[in-house]
């Protein structure tokens, strides 16, 4: 089953991809340049200064470095000049294990792109690892290329059913779609230190509001088929079992690397006990979705704090100052729209 996708891709897309070595098994691009944002119109959208960031996944990094140093050189910050093993290696240490090359010029746009390797986003997707990548696929993303890879598929859908039922045990027991969109688009920003400094406070809302039929084209199946809710597509209302054997169920279909989260926080050290055990636990528990809402924030801070450190290594310190300068400004600019609403 492959993601569903947006309408053809366009030509630029295609001339940006075209730029890379070719052996790439998933590429998309995402982010307010591609999906309007509630608080910008259509024609903001297309803007010079508008970064477009992209994700590329790569079977081999160091093979795909070393062919992309030849192609794209100025690309890189000064590590280009310790070669692509040493670029590999600081891809797939630490953080998210993606590299990403920022501020490139192209056809008098801005773009970023990140690689990671397949295997690591796959690991990401299945296990929420670091929620990075995987975070930015709960949201709608416009697909450029998808390979034949069956247990990427698999993986790609697999992050989809796992952000619903994270939402579920974080909403109560009736809701809408777009408090489940919310709760889904909220997942990969809790715990970001990047929401603090940096970026639009309304980001989230903004998201979800603008690109309603997008969700609902990507998450639609999965409601439909999901046996733990009742969805009322025409009303646009969903009724999940709250009950202990309802949320235990949910909680033993979370990632891994979640459900250890979740056991750390609940389990003291030194007891070791079962992770089915403590999970029954905290399936009993009132305060169970602030438990997991605690769980995913702790996957997110670590990952996204030490992935923004290694960002200013591989974009070198005076990218990083331009780029940090421009979030600043988006942040403000959402602040000025939000206090404009409010005094309107």
């Amino acid at each position: 089953m492959n993601l569903p996708t947006l309408p053809t891709t366009s030509v630029f897309y295609r001339r940006v991809l075209s730029q890379f070595p070719q052996d790439i098994s998933l590429a998309f691009t995402y982010g307010s340049a591609v999906f309007r944002q509630s608080g910008t119109t259509q024609g903001q959208m297309g803007v010079k200064n508008n970064m477009l960031d992209f994700v590329l996944a790569v079977d081999d990094p160091h093979t795909w470095h070393t062919l992309n140093l030849k192609q794209n050189r100025q690309h890189y910050s000064f590590v280009r000049f310790m070669g692509p093993s040493l670029i590999s290696r600081i891809q797939n240490s630490h953080g998210a294990e993606v590299y990403y090359n920022t501020l490139v010029p192209y056809d008098g746009r801005m773009i970023k792109y990140g690689v990671i390797s397949t295997a690591a986003l796959i690991e990401d997707l299945l296990h929420w690892k670091t929620l990075y990548v995987a975070g930015r696929l709960h949201k709608p993303v416009k697909i450029l290329i998808q390979n034949e890879n069956t247990k990427l598929q698999a993986a790609l859908v697999s992050n989809l059913k796992s952000a619903v039922t994270a939402a579920f045990l974080m909403l109560p027991e009736s809701f809408s779609e777009e408090d489940l969109f919310v709760q889904i688009t909220g997942l990969s920003y809790s715990g970001d230190f990047r929401m603090l400094i940096g970026e639009d406070k309304s980001k989230v809302l903004n998201i979800v509001k603008a690109g309603m039929p997008h969700f609902q084209k990507l998450y639609g199946s999965i409601l439909q088929e999901c046996p733990q809710v009742v969805y009322k597509q025409a009303q646009g209302r969903l009724e999940v079992d709250k009950s202990p054997e309802g949320q235990f169920t949910q909680l033993m279909a979370l990632p891994r690397t979640l459900q250890q989260k979740i056991t750390e926080l609940v389990d003291p050290p030194g007891k070791n006990r079962d992770v089915e055990d403590i999970l029954l636990q905290v399936a009993q528990d009132p305060d169970c979705g602030m438990v997991v809402q605690q769980g995913v924030s702790a996957i997110v801070r670590s990952s996204s704090l030490i992935q923004s450190a290694k960002g200013i290594l591989t974009a070198g310190v005076i990218k990083s100052t331009v780029y940090s300068l421009k979030k600043l400004q988006k942040m403000w600019k959402g602040l000025l729209r939000k206090q404009n609403t409010f005094d309107a």
